[in-house]
């Protein structure tokens, strides 16, 4: 990969920490990062990440001058509104894991740095999940400027494999009607409790990255974008935002490895 040296959005965000001096460079890119759980001890499994590991992460971004942005700053990135100079990064979460309010809001507050948490909504006051005032808690914090750096983001009611879903039920019809139920049921849902519009949907496992039917669904029921699991960096006008892509941050990823992904060596 060629190197592209950070360098700012308009309006930049300054940051300390930075062990040189930014350079002038050509457009950069954006990278979505897709987080699960954090643990304060060791990971469990490959979907875990310890939160000394993801305090390093948030310190990468940091120090490489990486802006961390939402979904709707990469809609003006990708429609020219906002031009982006340097690199940039979206921070996500999936599923809604307690850990999100009791180990990832504490340090995304401290590095002042926004994200997107992706509910499953059925699963939300069970187990080791969120509760419903967690989730408002968290939606509803404002930062010193006054703005609200978390936002949530549906990935579906039930969690379960869109596609195997269609196989099942065939394309027509009766897949639109499960595709609102899915789609459109957890997006009211969510929208209720936090008093936010939700315009992102995150695909369970992955699956569906490109389907026709599934983005329409996505359209009809108020998407603007989907995070899917495919693994690129974007950012480019010619970015598809329903079907943006990420890097999956799990137990054993490098923090480096965003580098790599952006030309950062």
């Amino acid at each position: 990969m060629k190197r592209i040296l950070p360098y700012f959005l308009i309006l930049p965000l300054v940051f300390t920490g930075c062990n040189r001096e930014p350079e002038p460079a050509g457009p950069g890119e954006v990278i979505i990062l897709m987080y699960h759980r954090l643990t304060a001890g060791e990971p469990g499994n490959l979907y875990e990440r310890s939160v000394a590991d993801f305090e390093d992460d948030l310190a990468w971004l940091n120090d490489h001058n990486i802006t961390v942005i939402d979904f709707e700053e990469l809609e003006q990135i990708v429609s020219g509104e906002t031009k982006l100079r340097g690199d940039a990064a979206i921070i996500t979460f999936d599923d809604g894991d307690h850990s999100w309010y009791t180990l990832a809001v504490p340090l995304l507050k401290q590095y002042r740095m926004k994200a997107t948490f992706f509910l499953w909504t059925s699963k939300v006051g069970m187990n080791s999940f969120l509760t419903w005032d967690e989730v408002e808690l968290i939606s509803h914090y404002r930062d010193s400027k006054g703005e609200k750096p978390f936002s949530f983001g549906s990935h579906t009611a039930s969690h379960q494999y869109l596609l195997a879903k269609k196989t099942v039920l065939g394309a027509g019809a009766a897949f639109d009607a499960y595709l609102d139920e899915e789609l459109g049921g957890s997006k009211l849902l969510i929208e209720a409790q936090t008093d936010d519009s939700v315009t992102a949907l995150a695909l369970p496992f992955g699956q569906g990255a490109g389907d026709p039917d599934i983005i329409a669904g996505a359209q009809r029921n108020g998407y603007l974008y989907i995070r899917t699991s495919e693994r690129a960096v974007t950012g480019s006008p010619a970015t598809d935002l329903y079907r943006l892509p990420s890097l999956p941050i799990l137990n054993d990823t490098p923090a480096d490895l965003i580098g790599d992904y952006l030309g950062i060596y």
